[in-house]
């Protein structure tokens, strides 16, 4: 039953990304990767995972879902593997033994976007704190994903940080992914909060610019886990590891570094971090 459930699951969820040189048959053994919209949506898979499959055989099909509905399938047992960004709730899934270890993969960080005209003033703000209070006082529009992603709880601490209770009709929750959300807020000409790579990625900016940026607890660390073979049985764990290993060694890490957007990178490896954390300073 278990394993009809996975696959009726997998079934519904799974955007396969693993399309490459190297030929998949039916017979090709494979992992299911519950991971982010964000890292859907960027466009990194279609780039790092032909690599890892020319390199290994193994297919990886990825439930593109926010980290919160991540963590739900990994705890049912219905992945193979996580690629989330929530430090905190990862840590929570290792300690609780749903996972085996959390290491770091890469990271970028959060930007502040709305409307050119910024009515707000964000773009003079000193701090996200000073940002995100300048808007809940102005009563400036504000669409939130509302959906328990990586995002959403990093935008819930970020008001927390401003001791602001986002209330009221200029407050927003959508219950969406990144790209809808950012679509909304253009049409809306509303401020929210997104990460750089979604960003960079998006298209229908309309008149949304980045108003504030570089704050370091604007930070978005990116982290592997592998399921627990100990509690789900049926987990492929040496396929598992192999992805894994692959991730955090040096051709995974060459391969997030060599992927660009319109010229920049939507992902820094976290082998580059001592280098590259100085923008976050």
């Amino acid at each position: 039953m278990r394993h009809l459930r996975r696959l009726r699951i997998v079934a519904g969820l799974v955007l396969l990304i693993a399309v490459s040189s190297t030929q998949v048959t039916a017979n090709t053994p494979f992992i299911t990767l519950a991971s982010t919209t964000s890292t859907e949506q960027s466009g990194l898979f279609r780039h790092i995972v032909p690599q890892f499959t020319a390199r290994t055989g193994i297919e990886v099909r990825v439930v593109a879902v926010g980290t919160g509905q991540a963590f739900a399938i990994g705890r049912r047992g219905d992945t193979d593997a996580l690629l989330v960004h929530h430090r905190a709730g990862e840590d929570e899934f290792v300690a609780e033994g749903y996972g085996t270890e959390r290491r770091d993969v890469m990271y970028n960080d959060f930007v502040l976007v709305g409307p050119r005209a910024d009515p707000a003033g964000v773009a003079e703000s000193r701090s996200i704190k000073d940002a995100l209070a300048r808007i809940a006082e102005s009563d400036s529009a504000f669409v939130s994903r509302g959906d328990d992603s990586g995002t959403h709880r990093k935008e819930l601490q970020m008001w927390g940080i401003a001791d602001v209770d986002p209330a009221g009709p200029w407050y927003r929750q959508l219950g969406s992914g990144m790209g809808p959300t950012l679509n909304i807020a253009a049409a809306m000409d509303a401020y929210v909060l997104t990460d750089r790579a979604t960003w960079l990625s998006f298209r229908n900016r309309q008149d949304l610019i980045i108003l504030f940026e570089g704050d370091e607890s604007l930070f978005n660390p990116y982290g592997s886990i592998p399921l627990n073979p100990g509690r789900f049985e049926w987990v492929k764990a040496d396929l598992v590891q192999q992805w894994h290993e692959w991730l955090i060694g040096e051709e995974g890490q060459t391969a997030i570094a060599e992927y660009h957007i319109d010229g920049e990178p939507p992902f820094f490896p976290m082998s580059e971090r001592a280098q590259i954390a100085e923008e976050f300073r």
